[in-house]
Order: structure tokens, then sequence, then C-alpha cells
């Protein structure tokens, strides 16, 4: 793939560190988040990718495309031909796949399965791919960098006795990702029915087992339902009725007529009457300053708590661009569709049973897309699966989330099309062929992220 600027074509040195790459970084954060790198007044946004070089890949998908576009990624051409391309997640990550109930608030069943859809669009499959390798790579370092110092945990946690994963256990989860992969595709290929297959199933000792128990827990008619759900957690019964808990930094209440313009807007959209709004703030790394509203819908004969499972939080989301298609704008003609539209569509196909509120809205000139938020939501942060008793098999957890992820991933993508097992095929022959490259380019995107993160620190001042 040409650069798209000779200048940015050849940084100084391997990682991308020298003074070329600084204007790389500045235009690509400015494009997106319409606001350069700047120490006397950060963006929320720049202040959280700046803490360290994992949170840096989730909030920079855009400067992954930019420098797969100009061909500082090393894929294999064989992953742009067309037999490879499919629907893709677009910022494909380890936190961005988990557990959630199918059909969005509407139904118990649990499933781990990719559940961000945001920068969803057609493309090739390698782009999943590389970008998710990248990312263990980045976990495993973040996890050394807690115990070091280096960083720190979103949480308080107490790093006494514990250990993390080094390159090569990250490298062996990379190798496990892609084998789990290409053997979905080749058991797809041999019955292709199996694409409606999800995962729901974790022997004991695999690191998904307890969470898997937890979302089930949080579902419908669990035994946590009503305080440890999206819903539960989200609300409370008052003397007006059921209403979103005052959260400051989490939620913000809307004056009357701001209240009653959402409220209007996208009533049509629900399944059941509105019973409160609020504007969601903050959320995300990538996401981070695009407007957001939390709708919480159920009887507007609310009677109490017996009718809780009736309820769902419904949130509305500003829609900008997905990421790749900054940079590919006419790669398929599927991403012409509006930003909104096309993520709706894409979820809609990668997903075994989507969400039953589903939908897209343009409302005040902008793109809005109007989902369920899941009541069982569980996923695993990088502390999760990267600091662990030293005594312990370090490597076994992301080995096995990997795993996981590479047949949730594999699976989405066959949905992407029914029609045939051609994608499938063509993928498990390239990977069976180039499978390492696709590794070496996840670990060479690791290191340019690690080395981005640095010079975004230096452009904040340092903080």
């Amino acid at each position: 793939m040409a650069a798209s600027a000779k200048e940015d074509a050849t940084p100084t040195d391997a990682t991308g560190t020298g003074a070329r790459r600084v204007p790389v970084l500045r235009r690509e954060l400015e494009r997106v988040d319409g606001h350069p790198p700047d120490p006397a007044a950060p963006l929320a946004k720049h202040r959280k990718m700046a803490l360290n070089p994992f949170r840096f890949l989730r909030g920079a998908a855009q400067l992954y495309y930019a420098d797969m576009k100009a061909g500082r990624i090393a894929i294999p051409p064989l992953f742009a031909s067309p037999a490879h391309r499919t629907l893709v997640m677009g910022d494909c990550h380890l936190s961005n796949f988990g557990f959630m109930t199918e059909e969005g608030s509407h139904s118990r069943r649990v499933i781990f399965a990719p559940n961000d859809f945001d920068d969803a669009c057609a493309g090739p499959a390698a782009w999943d791919l590389v970008r998710f390798i990248a990312s263990l790579f980045l976990a495993a370092g973040y996890g050394r960098g807690i115990l070091e110092g280096r960083f720190r945990p979103d949480e308080a946690t107490d790093t006494a006795g514990l250990a993390a994963p080094d390159d090569g256990d990250a490298e062996a989860a990379a190798a496990d990702f892609l084998d789990a992969y290409r053997q979905t595709c080749q058991a797809v290929v041999a019955d292709p029915e199996r694409r409606q297959e999800a995962l729901q199933k974790f022997g004991k000792g695999h690191c998904l087992r307890k969470p898997y128990k937890k979302a089930r827990r949080r579902a419908a008619g669990g035994r946590d339902f009503a305080r440890k759900s999206a819903l539960g957690k989200a609300v409370e019964s008052t003397a007006e009725g059921l209403r979103f808990r005052d959260r400051p930094g989490r939620y913000r209440r809307l004056d009357a007529a701001t209240r009653a313009q959402v409220r209007a807007a996208f009533r049509p959209y629900v399944d059941d009457e509105v019973l409160d709004v609020v504007a969601r703030l903050d959320a995300g790394t990538g996401s981070v300053g695009m407007h957001r509203y939390y709708l919480l819908v159920g009887p507007e004969d609310f009677a109490g708590p017996e009718d809780l499972p009736l309820c769902h939080v419904v949130e509305v989301k500003q829609q900008r661009p997905a990421a790749p298609l900054l940079h590919f704008p006419d790669l398929d003609p599927v991403n012409s569709m509006n930003p909104a539209h096309l993520t709706v569509d894409c979820q809609r196909r990668m997903q075994r049973r989507p969400d039953l509120v589903l939908d897209e809205v343009v409302w005040q000139d902008r793109h809005w897309l109007v989902r369920s938020r899941h009541h069982a939501r569980v996923s695993l942060d990088p502390e999760d699966l990267c600091l662990l008793p030293s005594d312990q098999d370090l490597s076994a957890p992301l080995r096995h989330y990997a795993a996981a992820c590479g047949q949730a991933l594999a699976l989405a993508h066959a949905r992407g099309d029914r029609r045939s097992t051609r994608f499938e095929a063509a993928m498990a022959r390239a990977l069976k062929a180039q499978g390492a490259a696709l590794i070496a380019a996840g670990r060479a995107q690791a290191r340019q992220s690690e080395a981005d993160c640095a010079l975004l620190r230096d452009l904040l001042g340092g903080t």
C-alpha cells in the first residue's frame, strides 16, 4: 500500500519515534478529535491515551489505519485481496470482547463475543487480526509496567506476590488466537451451519469460567440481576418512580426542555415508555467527547421490583465515521452508508442474535445509534489476564482468552457473508501459510504504540 504522503512513509527510526512521527500523531488526533494534543488544555481522551500504551491503542484506531495506508504495517499482500475481506470490527482489541445477553436485554442467554461495532465496516479480516495481536503484546507490557511502577492500574491493586507474562507468552497467545481462528474457519467450511455457534461453555480452570458465571447471575432472572446488572447498577426506585441514580462524573441530569427533546426524538425507536433520560459522560476511550444519552425504558405503569425485568437501559450515541474509512473511503460500496446505519448493519450481520432494540436516527443534523445496554455485560481487563500470582502459569489466562477471542471473531467474520464459505477457506489457507507474518506485524504495531504513547505524553507536557 502506498504512503499517503512522502514525508510520512519513512520514519527516522524503526519504531517511528523521530521528528517525522510527531506531525503524523498530531494530524490524526486532531482529524478525529477536533483538537490537537495541547498541554495547556488537553482533551480528556488524550489524557487517557497518554496513561499507558494499551490505553493509547484503544483511542488511536484512526492512527492504526493511517499507518496501514502508509505501508508502515507490514501485512502480507495476500490478505488484502477481495477473497480475504468481510465485515470487520475495525477497532479489534482484547477489551472489545466479553459476555452479553443475546438480543440485547430481551434474552437470558449469555454468550462470549465481540461487543463493540462502532468502527465496524467492510474490509480485510487481517485488520482485526493484527490489531488484536498488538493488544496482546501491549496488555502483557502493561502488566509488567504496573509491577515496575511505570503505569498505574485503573483500580487500586495490591501487587505483592504478582507477576506478569512476557513477550514470549504474548507471542504464544497470538499463535493460539490465530490457530483458533483458522480452525473455526475450517469447521465452517466443513459445516456452514457452524457459523451460528456461540461460545457458552468453559472448562474448569479456564479464565472465562468465573466471568461467565458472573454474567449468568446478572442476566434477567439471575440472583444478582437487581443489584449487579447494567440496569440494576444504573437505576433506583424513588417517590417519582424508577429513575437513574445520581452518579456525578458518570451521568448528568438534563434540563426539562432537553429531556423532552431527547424523549420525543427517540421514543419511537424503543419498545416501551421512556421513564428517565441522562447524559452519559466520559465513556470509553475512543468515544470520549461524543454526545451520548441513556434512556431508561420500561412500563409506563411500573409497579415495583417485579417489573424490573421488563425494563432496560437504551444507549443513544452520536456516531462518527468508522476509523478505517478516514483512510480507506472507497474500499467497498457498503461503507458509503451513513455512520450509524453502517454500524447497525454490521452489528446485525456479525452477531448471531443481535439486539432487538438496534436502530439509527438522524437528529439535530447528526447520526445517532440506538441500542440496548446488555443486562449481563461482563468483560475482562488486561489486569485480569496479566497480573497473576507468581507461582501460576503466567501464560495460561492470556492464551486461553486469546483462543476464545479467535474463535468468537472467526464466527463474527464468517457471518459477514452467509452465501458461501469462500472467505473461510481463503483465510484458513492464508493463515496456515503466513500466520507468522501477522504475529510479526502485531508485535511491530505494539512497539509503535509504545513509542507513540511516549510521544503523546511529551506533547502533553509529560503528564
